[in-house]
This record gives C-alpha cells, structure tokens and sequence, in this order.
C-alpha cells in the first residue's frame, strides 16, 4: 500500500517550536536547519491469517545524502515516542528530526500489535515476528529508496533487527544494536522477569500504566541519568497509544534466548551497551561480539546511561557514535 495521499502531519506533537537550541544545531550547514517534514505510510505483512497492515513513519529534509536509516522499537513502547518525541524547548529528543537535519532519510515503524499497526491477530508478537515486520517493512522502503538500510534497533527491538539481518544480509548496509542481549546469562533485568514467565505466557498482551513506563527508566537504580520531564513527556506519548503491550518479546527474553546467531549475522555491526544496562550483561556482549564474522564490528560502552540510551542525558553520546557508525566511509582495501 502506498502513503496516505499527501497528508503531511506532525506525529505525536506540534513539532519542535521555535526555539530551536544551539545544542541542536551546533555544527549543522546553514541548509540542514530547514525544518524535517513527516509523512506516514502503510504496508502490508501478509500471515496465514490474512493481511496485517503495519504503520511507518518518515522525516527527511531536501538533502538525505547519508543514507536510509531505519528504527526498531523495543517491548513496552512504539515508535512514535521511541524516536520521534516532541518536547517543546528539547528538539534534541527527536531522533529522527536530529538524524534528518544531518542528511538521513529517516523511518520507523511500529510492529505487529503495537501502536497504530494492526493488533487483530490472536499472536504475541514475539522477536520472529517482528523480523517479519521487519522484512515486510524494509521491502517496502527499499521499493521507494532503492538503499540498503542502516539498521538501529534497541532491546527488544535490537533483537528484532539482528534477526531480519541475520535473515536478510543482502538489505542490510550497516546495524546498530543497543542493550542488545544474547543469551542473558548475567542479566539481573531478565532474572526477575523470568519469575512473572508464567503469567506473560497466559496471555498475548500485558497492561502498562505510568507506574510502569517510570520503571523503564529507574529499574537499573540511576534513574538520575533521566531528566524527570522528559519521562513524563515519554510515557504521556506511549500511553495516548497503547494501554497494554505485547507480551511475545517478554517470554523470548526470559525463556527463549538466544534468539541470534552470531555467527550467521555477516554485517557491519555495532554493539552499544549502557554502563548501568541491567538486561546487556557485559560479559554475554563480549562472547557475541567475539563471534560476529564481519571483521567491520565494534563494540563500545556508553558512560553513564542505562537501559534506555536515547532518552538520557547523554544523549548527545548516542547520537554521535550512531552518526559517526552509520556514515563511515566505505573501506578501500580488503586484503
């Protein structure tokens, strides 16, 4: 399915105002201030159960030079709010608009059962299913981009891309994975999620509420590394979406993993984990890492961020080293 005619609309907010910081637009070329425009779009994941339509949202500017960058969500948030937060007088909070003013076409999507996607199937929408979101939604901007796609997911949505990569090499330019986690062992997060496995496995979906949304951000014991408005702003953004998440991605990582070979995922690929990270046991990254076959891999810890990098006060950390990954220059000898 192709957009929905010209509609041309802010996602989850009136934008960024007028107040653009100097923090935002520090270093940027006089043309990359122009405001990023945003588009949705639909497509179509096609189940033995019929046709699941699948939301997308796009912001570019006139010069998208870098490449098309794809964003993956995680378990209990959609896309909107993940990557496209509007926060007046905080225009850094949008992934999207900040990657779009420096030359990326960029897009995300909310998976199967999560915000405006469908949620009539009877599934949980586990980490399988969302590589094939993955695959339904990469063949339909690959249709209108022609780019292979640089690839970020986080947590949960870190898996979902390993695994559409893993699946789908020849799609793939370059991938970002952020508190990625292999097989668990060492995770404290995961631990005490594998107490409440029979109850997420009794059910497809499980509630959310504020209480909740705060405890993606304090559940590491640095919730310091969060400034307090941009939470509220965050769960107020997830909570106008969903009431309730799946729970597929909550039963692969607490009884599942490993859900990605690394060994079979032969890409560019960049391991980010936070210092505090509770799920991304440092240990457990390095035996994957050690893995990877692409000898193009890179492995960094972030200082003084936990589970949740982009919404931290060092954001300006994580969207330097995505940058700085995703328009590094081709290599010119290969041995």
């Amino acid at each position: 399915m192709g957009t929905s005619g010209n509609t041309r609309r802010e996602f989850l907010g009136t934008g960024a105002g007028v107040a653009a910081s100097a923090l935002l637009l520090s270093s940027l070329p006089a043309k990359a201030e122009e405001k990023p425009q945003g588009q949705e779009h639909w497509t179509v994941k096609k189940t033995p159960q019929g046709e699941v339509r699948l939301f997308l949202w796009r912001k570019r500017t006139a010069d998208a030079s870098k490449g098309t960058l794809v964003l993956t969500h995680g378990s209990s948030v959609q896309s909107g709010p993940t990557f496209d937060l509007q926060i007046a007088g905080k225009p850094e909070y949008s992934v999207m608009d900040w990657f779009a003013r420096r030359g990326y076409d960029t897009w995300c999507f909310d998976c199967e059962g999560y915000g405006r996607s469908d949620k009539s199937r009877a599934v949980n929408a586990d980490i399988a299913t969302g590589a094939d979101d993955l695959a339904a939604v990469s063949a339909y901007i690959q249709k209108i981009t022609g780019n292979k796609l640089l690839l970020y997911g986080a947590s949960s949505g870190a898996l979902r891309a390993g695994l559409f990569a893993e699946r789908h090499p020849e799609r793939v330019e370059r991938l970002a994975l952020d508190a990625f986690v292999w097989t668990g062992e060492g995770s404290p997060t995961l631990a005490q999620r594998k107490k409440r496995l029979p109850q997420y496995r009794a059910s497809n979906r499980r509630p959310i509420d504020r209480a909740f949304v705060r405890t993606i951000f304090t559940r590491d014991g640095h919730g310091d590394a969060y400034d307090p408005k941009v939470v509220e702003a965050f769960a107020d953004a997830v909570l106008a979406l969903d009431s309730s998440m799946p729970t597929g991605t909550y039963v692969d990582m607490s009884a599942n993993l490993p859900v990605v070979d690394p060994a079979k995922l032969n890409v560019p690929t960049l391991i980010m984990r936070g210092q505090w990270d509770g799920i991304a046991a440092m240990a457990d990254l390095i035996n994957f890492f050690s893995r990877l076959p692409h000898p193009d891999k890179q492995l960094t810890v972030m200082q003084g961020i936990a589970h949740s990098s982009l919404r931290s006060q060092n954001w300006q950390m994580v969207f330097h080293l995505l940058d700085s990954w995703m328009s590094r220059p081709a290599v010119a000898y290969k041995g």
